[in-house]
């Protein structure tokens, strides 16, 4: 009798959806990660909430009140959580808005900007709350495994689910991470 597939399941919160574009670019060695795992949310089955899964990818951060729903449904969900990211791991670019006050922040891109034709600070119900700041996932739940890099590599992402679907404890060379 067969073992059942490894689910695996993604999700992105506040970042540039790069880690998921490389984690795309595994290109045919998707194709044979299929023989052992099953993928659950992510790209390539557009399921929009994550079912009980073994290994969860979380890209981004967390700026707003959605980015935090989604991740502690997605923890709760996942056996194994790996941030992916430097956006994941430290808040990455969206941190950066960390070092202003979120009211300065607002004024500067809707009031202030070059450009700006009808400034007004959106203040729609339908729009999520904005968190003071940005935060990596490790300050809301639990993170089992980091694979830095910005993005990280195809070739990390290989690695570190190779390294899970064998029974070992994932080890990423550096050398074959990029900080773009």
């Amino acid at each position: 009798m067969r073992n059942p597939k490894v689910r695996v399941a993604t999700t992105s919160l506040a970042g540039c959806f790069g880690c998921h574009m490389s984690f795309l670019d595994m290109d045919e060695r998707i194709v044979a990660l299929l023989e052992q795992v099953e993928f659950n949310r992510s790209p390539l089955t557009d399921i929009k909430h994550c079912d009980p899964c073994d290994i969860g990818l979380v890209e981004g951060g967390l700026c707003n009140v959605d980015n935090v729903h989604v991740l502690r449904e997605f923890r709760q969900n996942c056996k194994i959580l790996i941030a992916v990211g430097a956006c994941a791991i430290n808040g990455g670019v969206p941190a950066m808005r960390n070092h202003y006050s979120l009211q300065s922040c607002l004024e500067e891109a809707f009031l202030n900007e070059i450009g700006v034709d009808n400034p007004m600070i959106p203040n729609d119900e339908a729009l999520p709350l904005l968190l003071d700041k940005v935060h990596p996932l490790h300050e809301v739940v639990h993170v089992d495994y980091y694979l830095p890099g910005c993005p990280p590599p195809a070739d990390a992402f290989v690695k570190i689910l190779t390294d899970l679907l064998e029974g070992r404890e994932p080890s990423i060379p550096a050398e074959i991470l990029h900080y773009d």
